[in-house]
């Protein structure tokens, strides 16, 4: 777990802001919402404060989980554990050693965007292009939603590889 955990709920503001300017009227909002179907009246209806909280605590767990795509020294910390979960003194030695010499490899923000578009494009659009597909919704629906995803995990990625700091297991 990082020493700085917390930067995962600052990384869960992201789809937040994004969301909010992405979706504006003025930008792909108008779009969004005639591709819907969608009234001004409809997008206004409903509990904000119930639907914002629900979307923050689901933004956290997708902070936690691009941290395992974009920060790739967790792959050496799993193949040094046995298979009950534990790590001997020897394994964490080795471990804080191969950190303390290549731990910072590829833990940039530039790298973390990189993953982050990576993720958007081959998880997110397919998801939502399955699930438009079925709904009949079309080409707009997806290409609107997977560029928001793409903005969105490029600089939760970004955020998470850049500032995402552990501890030495001694």
């Amino acid at each position: 777990m990082p020493t700085n955990f917390y930067m995962w709920f600052v990384a869960a503001l992201i789809p937040m802001v994004i969301g909010a300017i992405y979706y504006h009227e003025k930008v792909f909002g108008s779009a969004w919402m005639k591709v819907n179907g969608f009234s001004k009246e409809h997008v206004e209806s409903g509990s904000m404060p119930v639907i914002l909280g629900v979307s923050y605590l689901l933004s956290v767990l997708l902070a936690v989980t691009v941290t395992g795509m974009v920060i790739h020294q967790g792959g050496a910390f799993q193949m040094m554990m046995s298979p009950d979960g534990s790590m001997s003194q020897e394994a964490k030695e080795t471990f804080t050693e191969l950190m303390s010499q290549y731990g910072y490899n590829f833990r940039s923000f530039k790298h973390g965007m990189l993953h982050g578009i990576v993720a958007a494009i081959m998880f997110a659009l397919p998801v939502l292009g399955i699930n438009a597909l079925f709904e009949r919704r079309g080409w707009k629906y997806i290409l609107i939603h997977t560029g928001y995803w793409v903005i969105t995990l490029a600089l939760m990625g970004g955020l998470l590889c850049a500032t995402l700091e552990y501890a030495p297991l001694i």
